[in-house]
């Protein structure tokens, strides 16, 4: 792919986010995956939309995408995003395994229009016990039946 054929690509996934503002649809964000030059996952943010707090622009895409390639994995493609992923969406592209991710904004003029994540990349550096929201482990005699029941399958898709 050519350097234009990426600005092209960042385009599209620009005007996705102004589309989505300019419906009033949700926020400033959209995302496409392309695969061998054509669009296979399209996303916006439909967050306050779909009342979803995981509806972001390149989750809704990477969804939209294994749906298409049916698979769970974006094998040889590349997402394009009007932002720099926050890290719920850093998570899901890591999952997914694309070749590249490239984004147009930074987290940080996102965070200048409210949109600051910069609390979650502390949170998670905090140790358990000093996180904001409660997390703590609450084992039961069953809590590793499901990952002994899976290391043992002879049916399991490994990922």
């Amino acid at each position: 792919m050519t350097e234009q054929d990426h600005y092209y690509w960042m385009e599209v996934a620009i005007r996705e986010a102004y589309e989505n503002v300019s419906h009033a649809q949700g926020g400033p964000f959209g995302a496409i995956v392309v695969k061998d030059g054509q669009i296979i996952g399209k996303g916006r943010n439909g967050v306050t939309a779909l009342k979803d707090p995981t509806a972001h622009a390149e989750v809704q895409a990477i969804r939209e995408a294994c749906r298409h390639l049916n698979d769970f994995q974006l094998k040889d493609c590349a997402i394009y995003t009007s932002c720099e992923p926050c890290p719920m969406c850093i998570g899901a592209i890591y999952w997914a395994r694309p070749d590249a991710v490239y984004y147009a904004s930074t987290k940080e003029e996102a965070a200048e229009i409210g949109f600051d994540d910069q609390f979650i990349y502390e949170e998670i550096a905090q140790p358990m016990a000093q996180r904001s929201i409660t997390m703590k482990q609450l084992r039961t005699d069953q809590s590793l039946q499901p990952f002994h029941t899976w290391r043992l399958s002879s049916v399991k898709i490994e990922y």
